[in-house]
């Protein structure tokens, strides 16, 4: 049996999150040895009585090898803390979540990403201006991140699509539990350029104690948050605060201190949060005003041992070709010869003064 069908397995219990499920591998060492314990090692690794009592309710009647195969044929794709591609910004909050469920595909490149996120009854102007902040963030390289709902976060995912760029849906249902129905079609879209995603078992109904806990999700996949237009009370400033607690930055749109929907962003912005007065704002305060420069950066790979040496040489702080050469005991005409080549591939930059920079981050160390 798949060792990721004991993590789903363990999902399902009621009670037991991201806190206790670590605290279960801590103690068991693997989620298959924790699905397998009895009653008594079950209290003793911490679990109270009610929950060892869900525990071994849920145990017995769970089929695990039917319910794997049932999320496979769907194309579901199971994401837990052990695999590699789990989303790092999202595993640098304080709870991650232990499991994620998706449809689509979440990429490298989504690492740039940010949430936009608001009111369900949008006025035209909390429209316009989704429309072109998602649409203006898409054509920058900037995965638009959000969570579905009618109003805001539709109108963004959609103008994401609609610019040709990324978007992640994340869900307070199940990946098989698309809500609102409405947006159906819309979701499927995203599979196709993104991902649909949670961290409810796939057939979980969309209850209204759901959606709040997911919105430290839609916040901790991000770099930053935009708070469109929203009521004091709104889902909306919950991701919000996840946002602050996760310690990523915080943009409101500005708007009429009269009206309901912009009492929310405007008391964002007393407390400091950025406002949204022009799109590019957004990529000057999170330094992305270079992502594409970036992103090549980061898919480009050094092809001889020369690469190699001047990549562990230059920093993102500028050095002259000399210090260069000094360092890496290269011939000055040898190192001149090989930066004008690794500018063209857009792994260096040169900055002026026979000075250069490294672009985006060449990370780990690479053999030729």
């Amino acid at each position: 049996m798949k060792e990721k069908s004991y993590w789903i397995g363990i999902n399902l219990v009621k009670g037991i999150g991201a806190v206790r499920l670590r605290a279960l591998l801590d103690f068991f060492g693997n989620a298959k040895s924790a699905w397998e314990a009895t009653p008594a090692q079950l209290h003793e690794a911490g679990l109270s009585k009610k929950i060892v009592e869900r525990f071994v309710d849920t145990r017995n009647k769970v089929d695990l090898n039917a319910l794997w195969d049932e999320i496979t044929a769907k194309n579901i794709r199971v994401m837990t803390w052990d695999d590699a591609d789990y989303p790092a910004r999202l595993r640098e909050i304080s709870q991650p979540p232990p499991i994620i469920y998706l449809r689509g595909e979440i990429l490298e490149e989504d690492a740039w990403a940010v949430a936009i996120v608001g009111t369900r009854r949008v006025t035209s102007y909390g429209r316009q201006v989704t429309e072109e902040v998602a649409s203006f963030l898409a054509q920058n390289g900037v995965t638009i991140v959000s969570g579905l709902a009618r109003g805001v976060d539709g109108i963004a995912h959609q103008a994401a699509l609609n610019a040709g760029g990324r978007t992640i849906a994340v869900l307070g249902s199940g990946v098989n539990r698309i809500y609102p129905p409405e947006h159906r079609n819309l979701a499927e879209s995203i599979t196709k350029a993104g991902a649909v995603i949670s961290d409810y078992a796939p057939d979980t109904p969309p209850e209204g104690s759901n959606f709040p806990p997911r919105n430290r999700i839609i916040s901790g996949l991000s770099m930053a948050t935009i708070i469109i237009e929203a009521a004091e009370t709104s889902g909306a400033l919950i991701t919000a605060n996840f946002a602050l607690e996760q310690g990523r930055e915080i943009f409101a749109l500005p708007g009429n201190i009269f009206a309901p929907q912009s009492k929310g962003p405007n008391k964002l912005i007393q407390k400091g949060a950025h406002p949204l007065l022009r799109p590019r704002d957004i990529l000057e305060i999170l330094d992305l005003t270079r992502i594409t420069e970036h992103r090549s950066a980061q898919r480009t790979l050094p092809t001889d041992s020369t690469e190699v040496q001047l990549l562990g040489t230059l920093t993102h702080e500028p050095i002259h070709v000399d210090e260069i050469r000094a360092q890496t005991g290269l011939a000055v005409e040898k190192v001149s010869s090989t930066l004008v080549m690794m500018e063209l591939k857009g792994m260096v930059r040169h900055v002026g003064g026979m000075n250069y920079v490294s672009v985006g981050e060449i990370q780990g160390e690479y053999e030729v």
